[in-house]
């Protein structure tokens, strides 16, 4: 997502107070009361669909970067997944980490390195930004279609219905645990990728920004860490490029391509 450098920022309070209010209903999922194995399975469970499924393999690779191609009906799953991760809609986040290649710790990325860890992370998320008028331009592709826009709309509804249907189905410890616990871990696993992989790490590739590959990151967002190789390569479907680096979302597009579901993968230095 991005932010346009200015010298003169605003609080977008719709935003932070989100953000607060999220965190602090994570809080409760510790409570004795709240607090069940079964809804932290649950919470598991809807990390990896929302957040590797969702967000690594359907908003970033497949969309984002069009590493590879599928159905229409997997990609449409695929993005509703990432809806539900809460990052944005499906339209915005796409858009807004497009700009962030195009300007890769450079003045007009949203959250460049440069200025700082905390601004990285997350700081550049409470702030209004000057450049979402930009966002069509980087995405024609998917703007119009009508599934991306009431994916884009409902966000937040469709959290909402999800809510319910753990509420109906485990009570309010699933709630906490599959809703404000899991938004809370998927968000801090996304947003070290725009933080800890541009400050902690090793670069196998000069990619021309400050992208390092971070094995622990790697670990969190299922491949996603080893971001220099993905700047270096940004159209691959892979982003562990050594033996050593372990990416379950290109396990995931290989098993993918094996049932027929995953062609033209793109691949580094091909």
């Amino acid at each position: 997502m991005t932010i346009a450098t200015s010298t003169k920022r605003s609080i977008n309070w719709v935003n932070t107070l989100f953000f607060a209010g999220v965190h602090i209903g994570a809080i409760f999922a510790f409570f004795p009361n709240f607090f069940s194995w079964k809804a932290v399975g649950v919470a598991l469970l809807l990390y990896w669909v929302t957040g590797g499924l969702g967000i690594t393999l359907g908003f970033h690779r497949l969309v984002t970067h069009r590493s590879f191609q599928s159905p229409k009906w997997l990609e449409y799953l695929l993005v509703f997944f990432g809806t539900l991760a809460c990052q944005g809609g499906p339209v915005e986040w796409i858009g807004t980490h497009r700009i962030h290649h195009l300007h890769s710790d450079q003045e007009n990325d949203p959250h460049d390195s440069n200025q700082g860890f905390w601004w990285s992370h997350m700081g550049w998320l409470i702030y209004h930004r000057s450049d979402l008028s930009e966002l069509p331009r980087f995405t024609k592709d998917i703007a119009e279609d009508p599934v991306y826009q009431f994916l884009e709309k409902y966000m937040i509804l469709l959290q909402v219905a999800l809510g319910i249907g753990l509420l109906l189905w485990g009570g309010w410890s699933f709630v906490f645990w599959g809703v404000f616990a899991r938004i809370v871990w998927v968000w801090h696993c996304t947003w070290l990728v725009n933080s800890a992989t541009h400050k902690f790490g090793y670069r196998s590739h000069e990619s021309g920004d400050n992208s390092t590959n971070c094995w622990w990151v790697a670990i969190l967002v299922f491949g996603e860490g080893w971001h220099n190789n993905h700047h270096a390569y940004q159209y691959s479907a892979r982003h562990g490029l050594q033996w050593w680096e372990i990416d379950m979302t290109w396990m995931t597009i290989q098993l993918l391509q094996f049932l027929g579901l995953a062609k033209n993968v793109k691949l580094a230095g091909k």
